[in-house]
């Protein structure tokens, strides 16, 4: 897992997100309300949600476009856990959070278990670069 994430406030606004994500060179941040994770910002949700919107990324906040609906999960939850979930919903990366707090602890993509664990990320890459049902 990558720790010491970097993160973005509801507040802050869209072209702040992007500058981060072209600073750290990530496709993503986490959105914290304080300690609580309330969501996560993609650059996929900027394209789609704003920028196709025409919305002006310097006004236009994190919160109006951010992912709420957050896999996380634990520090002590195993591998095969996490690449299962993954694989269920299709999705490369898990937020990492506190089990008591929530709060955020880190990042685990699917890039950090194949440099770790590549025997059990075959089958989870293969059901997460399955073909979607549902359109953007």
């Amino acid at each position: 897992m990558t720790r010491n994430v970097k993160s973005i406030s509801p507040e802050d606004t869209v072209r702040r997100a992007a500058e981060l994500m072209k600073e750290l060179d990530v496709g993503a941040v986490p959105v914290v309300d304080g300690a609580k994770l309330v969501g996560m910002l993609t650059d996929r949700d900027i394209t789609i949600r704003s920028t196709a919107a025409g919305q002006d990324p310097s006004k236009t906040r994190a919160g109006d476009v951010m992912s709420t609906d957050v896999r996380t999960c634990f520090a002590t939850q195993t591998v095969e856990e996490v690449l299962a979930e993954m694989g269920d919903v299709q999705i490369r990366r898990v937020v990492v959070v506190d089990q008591a707090s929530h709060s955020l602890v880190g990042i685990v993509s699917l890039g950090d278990m194949a440099t770790k664990h590549s025997a059990s990320t075959d089958q989870a890459l293969g059901e997460i670069s399955q073909p979607s049902d549902s359109k953007a």
